[in-house]
């Protein structure tokens, strides 16, 4: 049995309860789950002893703009064992545009739920440190939102003196 296989069975097996669809485009396998179910299906990833997704790569968000669920958060996690990379999708609707913090399954999502935060304003919830990295906190905009203007907003930034 492949890795891909194994996945979608252990998922499948252990949450026949949970809607999960599975996907594969240009050798990219990815998983969508709802987002109440995010912080047990990334624990039990990272736990089985078949798959061990013990490295979380990345945590970044998709602005959709106009979809009903506005964003979609994106994990990109990887298997040490298999050699594995591995994408997980979840939906996050603007009127409650929060999802479960994974920081206790990886701690290095610390960072990337931090940058994630910054950039969409996606709320992580039980996040131990929840801040701005790269604007300042006081800054009430998401500079990757689509509905950013691209120079900017004038005067939103006090730019230093010279």
């Amino acid at each position: 049995m492949n890795i891909k296989e194994l996945i979608k069975n252990k998922l499948t097996n252990n949450f026949p309860n949970y809607q999960i669809e599975f996907s594969e485009y240009l050798d990219e396998f990815c998983i969508k789950v709802n987002k109440e179910n995010i912080l047990e299906i990334c624990s039990f990833l990272k736990n089985d002893e078949d798959l061990k997704f013990i490295l979380s790569e990345d945590i970044t968000a998709v602005d959709w703009a106009t979809r009903k669920n506005r964003f979609t958060v994106v994990y990109h996690i990887y298997s040490l064992k298999n050699n594995f990379r591995l994408k997980i999708k979840s939906d996050v609707d603007e009127s409650d545009c929060s999802i479960d913090s994974v920081t206790s399954v990886w701690g290095a999502a610390n960072w990337q739920e931090r940058e994630c935060y910054d950039m969409y304003g996606i709320i992580f919830n039980h996040h131990p440190d929840l801040r701005r990295m790269y604007m300042p906190e006081e800054f009430e905009y998401y500079p990757l939102r689509k509905d950013f203007p691209l120079m900017g907003i004038p005067g939103s930034l006090p730019l230093p003196k010279k």
